[in-house]
Parts: C-alpha cells; sequence; structure tokens
C-alpha cells in the first residue's frame, strides 16, 4: 500500500513540529537510526538544544507558505530533495460548546490542518518530479468520531486523516507513499492540559518507536497502542443511536 522503509540510513527527513514531545523524541530515534533530518519549529533554542549531530535547522512558522518556500529550497541546495517529510506540528486547548472560542479554534485548525495541506503544496511538486518520496501526517484517534471537550481539536484531525486518504488515493499509484498517524494519548505538553484520566497514555518515546515499526510495515494508517485505538474504530463502527449514549456514559460528557 506503501512503499516499506526498512533502512534509514542516508534517507532525507523533514521533521515539521521537532523541538518538543513526540516530534523531539522522533528525532532522536531517526537520528540513531542514520537518518539525514532537517529540523523545523518555532523555536531555534529548542531546536539547537536536541543536539542533534549534522541536521539542518530550520525554524519557522508551518502556518506561512512563505517560510515554507524559503526552507524548501534551502533543501534543494542542500540535500537536492527529500525522501520523507513527517508533520507532526499540533496545537491542543480542551473546548466544549459552554467555552466554545471561535479565535482559539481557528488558530489550532491553521496548526493541526490548514499548515499541513501548505507543506504539501510547497513539496508536491517535488515529489512528483521525483517520482518517488513521501509524507506522513500525525492526526489522531480524535478523528475518528465526535468526543467530549474535542470541539476545535477533533475537526481538524478528522479534516486531516480525509486529506490524507484522498492524497493516498492519487499518489500511490506514482511510487509516493502517503501515510496517516493517529495515536491515542501521548504524554506532551498538550495533553498535560486534560482534566480526566487518559487510558492506555504512552510515552513520545515509545510512539517514536512505533511510529518507525509502522513506517516498515507499509501501511496507509498507522494508529496505537492497539488496545485503545482498535476500541475507537470500533466505537466509530456504532450507529448514533448507540454512540452518543456510550460515549455520554463513559466519559461523563
Amino acid at each position: 500500500m506503501n512503499p516499506k522503509i526498512t533502512d534509514w540510513q542516508g534517507r532525507r527527513v523533514w521533521l515539521i513540529g521537532a523541538s518538543a514531545g513526540i516530534g523531539a523524541a522522533l528525532a532522536k530515534e531517526l537520528a540513531g537510526r542514520g537518518a539525514r533530518l532537517a529540523l523545523t519549529a518555532r523555536d531555534a533554542g529548542k531546536l539547537k538544544a536536541l543536539a542533534i549531530s549534522d541536521a539542518l535547522l530550520l525554524p519557522l512558522d508551518a502556518t506561512s507558505t512563505a517560510d515554507l518556500a524559503v526552507a524548501r529550497q534551502t533543501l534543494n541546495l542542500a540535500w537536492g530533495g527529500i525522501d520523507l517529510c513527517i508533520y507532526l506540528a499540533g496545537d491542543y486547548t480542551p473546548m466544549t460548546a459552554e467555552t466554545f472560542d471561535l479565535a482559539r479554534m481557528e488558530q489550532m485548525f491553521a496548526i493541526n490542518f490548514t499548515a499541513a495541506t501548505r507543506l504539501t503544496a510547497t513539496i508536491l511538486p517535488d515529489l512528483l518530479e521525483q517520482n518517488q518520496g513521501g509524507l506522513a501526517f500525525f492526526a489522531s484517534v480524535a478523528g475518528y468520531r465526535g468526543l467530549p471537550k474535542a470541539l476545535a481539536y477533533g475537526p481538524g484531525k478528522a479534516a486531516l486523516i480525509h486529506f490524507a486518504e484522498v492524497l493516498h488515493l492519487d499518489l500511490a499509484p506514482k511510487n509516493i507513499g502517503v501515510w496517516v498517524i493517529n495515536p491515542g494519548f501521548v504524554a506532551t505538553r498538550l495533553t498535560a492540559k486534560n482534566d480526566f484520566t487518559m487510558p492506555a497514555l504512552i510515552t513520545p518515546e515509545e510512539e517514536a518507536n512505533l511510529t518507525v515499526d509502522g513506517l516498515k510495515r507499509g501501511k496507509f494508517e498507522i494508529h496505537f497502542p492497539k488496545r485503545f485505538t482498535l476500541f475507537m474504530k470500533f466505537m466509530a463502527l456504532l450507529p448514533y443511536r448507540l454512540y452518543f449514549p456510550f460515549i455520554r456514559r463513559t466519559t461523563g460528557g
């Protein structure tokens, strides 16, 4: 379904959202496997603090088309192309109807979805010209179905999953991989905002290992931990008359 990535030695990988949490853990994991890395985030100091030898540091605003274009040009001059681009940038604030904040929702949507489409528009011509390479997007199981307190977060992740699905249909015949990574709860500064118990919580380092394992298998969707994500997939199949009462009862939402 997708190219199977079994050897990272010398592979040119651009990580967007690499300064902390999942992105930082994945950067360190791939560096240890011999990948050539370009690391992007807003905070240049945090990228330097990762201390990954020989990594290209490209601090920028991922929502800026102009910034992305400059980074693409820099990478093409340095590397002559990209083998894999991974979009990890994300934003999250719990939100309900009672706390609905349109400006905050639009800000989150800009990071969680719109910036990913701008990145795609930036590098897609190069991937098509190379007739190889790929794009991987970090979404979330929150994009499977509506969940309490995800009024602003869930829709952006659902849109990202849908976007990746359509891209895969278009690009797989051209030997260009498209992956969507849907983790459950990962212990980061964003999930620390939650005031409820997060089942099957994993560390960013565990998440990085599971992502690399998933890329090795060549499937379109990489989701983990399975004990949680398979349950969420089952819930997504329920009719609304069963889904809504169950979610309210189990989450208190």
